[in-house]
Order: structure tokens, then C-alpha cells, then sequence
């Protein structure tokens, strides 16, 4: 789908590109989403995963994001109209999961996304645990640079592929959640049809640890250089 369709259609239904902003996933043991709130007029939400049962954490880092700092500009999304955003998932790498993972689900998820349930920028099932990395812009359209037997989801504007942030002006700082989840099970049964949220639902009882990057990022928010930070 062209980027032309895309912002129309968004338009047609209500969600301009200021409603579509970042996602992104987060554990207990990375960054606190509370530290930069005092300077920003924003409600900050609570990590989305501490709703969720109490697992292990595990080594997670990127030569693209740092936990912490503001997503580069090549990880906004162009598609959305962000000047010079590339849409470019980040590289990630992860170690230390637990014996008997079976297999992992990476995804990028913004809660403070104005639309009522936050928005789905990247969602991948089914990465086999033999695989320790994401190359960076494994999340472009085609899936080609994904490991073998992964797959993107929809995810939440219906395309399957990374969608980078595009947080809009005056809406404070969004906590983009970059999470890996080591899972139980060798394939979720998901199809790229699936909806985050199911997903979320099925891996839940076959999740035996995540790992989260957090990138606390707003329309004003000065770039981050490229370096490898640890989550």
C-alpha cells in the first residue's frame, strides 16, 4: 500500500497523523516512565506490562535505540508524513532468556497514543529461538529480512511492517515500549490477520520472560545518537 492511500484513508476514518503515534512495549526492569514527567504537561500511563504476571527480564540492546533516550529519526515513520522518518525497525539483539524458550514475539507499542488503547507499530511472531537479533529495517514491507518462519502482523494501521512514530505536536511525551517476549511455545498460531491484542492474550499463559527497551520520545524531542545501550 503507497503512503498517499494510507494518510487518506486515515483521514477518511478520523485518524489523522496526529493520532497515530508510537508504540512500543516495556518491562518492569527497564527505564521508569515516571523520570522526564515533571517537565512535560502529560499524563503519563503506567507501563502497560504491569498489568500483566511478573516475569524474568533478560539481556536486550540495540545499535539503533537506547533505553531511555528518543527514537533516531530514521525510526519515525515517513509513511505518516514525519519529516525524514524512514520507517526503519531497530536493530536489536537479546540474550540470557530462559532454557526451554521456544521461540520469540518482538513489538514496538505506544500506550499514550491518542486513539483510546494506544497503537501497535510492530508486532513479529513465530521468530524461531535459534535466532538472537533483528537486523535493523527487518521490519520492512515483505518480510524478507525477518528470520525464517517469522512474520509481521498488521498490527495497528492494518499493514505488515514496522510503522515508525509520528507522535503529534502538543501531545507531550510518548513511551515507545520495544519489547522481546521468550515464549513456551514454537509458534503462536497467529496470522498476520491476528490482532495485537489476541496475540497478547494467547502468549500470556506461554510467556517465561521479556526484555523491553523504552524510548521516551516527543514531537520536539532532540535525536538520540546511534550507539548500544543496554535495556
Amino acid at each position: 500500500m503507497s503512503p498517499a492511500p494510507i494518510r487518506s484513508a486515515l483521514v477518511a476514518i478520523g485518524l489523522a497523523a496526529g493520532v497515530l503515534t508510537t508504540v512500543g512495549l516495556g518491562t518492569a526492569s527497564a527505564m521508569a516512565p515516571h523520570a522526564s514527567a515533571a517537565r512535560h504537561k502529560h499524563r503519563v500511563l503506567p507501563n502497560p506490562y504491569e498489568f500483566l504476571p511478573k516475569v524474568p527480564s533478560f539481556s536486550l540492546t540495540s545499535r539503533t535505540v537506547h533505553s531511555g533516550y528518543p527514537l533516531p529519526r530514521a525510526q519515525w515513520s515517513g509513511v505518516l508524513g514525519e519529516p525524514g522518518g524512514k520507517d526503519e525497525s531497530p536493530q536489536l539483539s537479546w540474550r540470557g532468556f530462559p532454557e526451554g524458550t521456544k521461540s520469540f514475539v518482538v513489538s514496538m507499542y505506544d500506550p499514550e497514543a491518542p486513539t483510546g488503547s494506544g497503537f501497535w507499530h510492530w508486532v513479529v511472531a513465530n521468530i524461531p529461538a535459534s535466532a538472537h537479533t533483528l537486523r535493523l529495517n527487518a521490519g520492512a514491507p515483505g518480510g524478507n529480512l525477518l528470520p525464517h518462519g517469522a512474520f509481521d502482523l498488521d498490527a495497528s494501521l492494518g499493514v505488515p511492517r514496522y510503522i515508525g512514530a509520528a507522535p503529534p505536536a502538543g501531545s507531550g511525551l510518548h513511551y515507545y515500549y520495544i519489547t522481546v517476549t521468550a515464549l513456551n511455545e514454537a509458534s503462536t498460531g497467529a496470522t498476520a490477520t491476528t490482532s495485537p491484542e489476541l496475540l497478547g492474550f494467547e502468549i500470556g499463559s506461554h510467556t517465561l520472560a521479556r526484555a523491553t527497551i523504552i524510548c521516551p520520545t516527543s514531537a520536539h524531542s532532540p535525536f538520540s545518537r546511534a550507539g548500544s545501550h543496554s535495556a
